[in-house]
């Protein structure tokens, strides 16, 4: 039977000439290029990261913040000797724990051990603040302390992965990474996310800056805050047999970058933007032209060289963010004693810490606030975890042990309600009781304030949507301004 008899009769036909065809297919073409115009939005940015990675995006909705300082106390810092103030630990001095203690890192639980350090209120907010951090104590009024942060791990290398990249297996995008894939960086002549080196690796190693399965372009650049500003980076090339042979490496590498190898044309941008840094680093470095009460309150010229060290870093944190560098880590600063994780002679070590961080954190948020960049700029100090109340070791020495079940943190600026306190740990500070924080709420609230809802920066990697608080994460609500 044909098609005409097929139509007579009144039935349907699967077969249609090319008039017919078109016709019925005219809307459909439209309906193609809405979805896309409308529908490719993973699509374009995609494009756009292979070409442009570090290209300025929009924020999910308004942000608070647009840059973050992070610095990082590695090591961890003990809350009771800090920011969280325990009298109960006065009066149990010396004795035995009176509540069960979990084990340790390294299981040599002592007795209860007093802070050696007052407590003492600060700014009008009165926010107790240990006589370790006089000079942080003046800005107490910009600070939100948390005082119930919780880690899963009690050993360096896995907490420090969590830390960094809410994950403890090696590989994974860091924080920061995550923050310039989300919205880029207004440096145009810099990286996106840079360390300011202080003269340590953290345990876990660069891995902790890495950028996972994102574009390598956002992995964290590691600065040096005097000498020569950029680790690993060359001048221009002499002519030399091994500068040759790079040239002619890089070459060919630009051949394949240009046969459409995403990985290869990366790395070709990363070289770009380090011949480009070759030019607007050491100038950025240059503190000499800082005013000299600047530099002094900093510590630039402070009779303790790590002091000197650290505020050179604060102070290149602060001209970065002014440059547009979305991401600016702050690690510790290399001294006598191992970072703040003090097992032994606590006061000895997490004096000359808190000497080496004190002035120059204090002056950072005095400086930000004076240039109008508080508010726009979120910081963080934190660590991976925080110390027990009970002794580890015996007499003058004693220090304490690591301890994931209960530590504090702070924030300032960027949105963060100033001259408060959320959570509580018990009354030795070993556990947190109340209002729990886990890495995954921290970095959920970091993202938030950014503009960026942490459940919907995702990339599609190994068969899933990943993203840094995995499936886990609530903003502080009650921590915003």
């Amino acid at each position: 039977m044909s098609r005409r008899d097929l139509h007579h009769l009144g039935a349907s036909s699967p077969f249609v000439d090319r008039r017919e065809l078109l016709t019925r297919a005219a809307g459909g073409f439209g309906a193609v290029a809405a979805a896309a115009l409308f529908g490719s939005d993973r699509a374009l940015a995609g494009a756009q990261e292979a070409t442009r990675p570090l290209a300025v995006r929009p924020p999910h909705f308004g942000a608070r913040a647009r840059n973050v300082i992070f610095l990082y106390m590695d090591g961890g810092p003990a809350q009771m000797d800090t920011f969280d103030p325990k009298p109960e630990l006065e009066r149990w001095d010396g004795k035995p724990m009176p509540i069960e203690a979990p084990p340790t890192q390294f299981n040599d639980v002592g007795s209860v051990m007093a802070s050696p350090w007052t407590f003492r209120p600060g700014g009008e907010s009165g926010l107790p603040i240990s006589d370790l951090f006089p000079k942080i104590r003046e800005q107490a009024d910009k600070l939100c302390v948390i005082r119930s942060m919780v880690s899963k791990f009690p050993e360096h290398t896995a907490a420090n992965y969590l830390l960094h990249t809410g994950h403890n297996p090696a590989g994974r995008p860091s924080m920061g990474a995550w923050c310039t894939y989300g919205l880029g960086s207004a440096a145009e002549d810099l990286p996106g996310y840079v360390v300011v080196d202080g003269g340590l690796v953290p345990p876990g190693g660069l891995e902790c800056y890495g950028s996972g399965f994102l574009n390598p372009a956002f992995q964290g650049s590691v600065f040096r805050p005097e000498g020569q500003p950029v680790a690993h980076a060359r001048g221009p090339h002499t002519g030399s047999e091994r500068g040759l042979r790079r040239r002619a490496l890089l070459d060919g590498l630009d051949g394949l970058a240009r046969k459409g190898d995403r990985g290869v044309d990366a790395a070709i941008a990363n070289y770009e933007l380090a011949y480009q840094m070759q030019v607007a680093v050491p100038e950025l470095a240059d503190i000499s032209n800082e005013p000299a009460a600047l530099r002094e309150r900093y510590g630039v010229d402070d009779e303790f060289d790590p002091t000197k060290t650290f505020a050179r870093q604060c102070l290149l944190a602060r001209r970065l963010v002014e440059a547009g560098v979305r991401f600016v880590q702050v690690p510790m600063v290399r001294l006598g004693a191992d970072r703040w994780d003090q097992h032994t002679n606590i006061e000895d070590g997490h004096g000359k810490n808190a000497r080496a961080v004190d002035a120059p954190i204090a002056a950072l948020l005095q400086d930000l606030e004076s240039r109008g960049l508080l508010d726009t700029t979120l910081v963080v100090f934190a660590a991976e975890f925080g110390r027990t109340p009970m002794a580890q070791g015996r007499g003058a020495t004693r220090g304490r042990d690591h301890n994931p079940h209960g530590f504090s943190i702070w924030l300032a600026g960027g949105g963060v309600k100033g001259g408060t306190t959320y959570g509580a740990t018990d009354e030795f500070g070993l556990h947190a009781v109340e209002d729990r924080v886990e890495i995954h709420d921290l970095h959920a609230t970091m993202l938030h304030l950014l503009g960026l809802d942490h459940t919907r920066l995702t990339v599609r990697f190994d068969g899933r949507d990943m993203r840094l608080t995995d499936v886990h994460g609530h903003v502080l609500d009650r921590i915003l301004a």
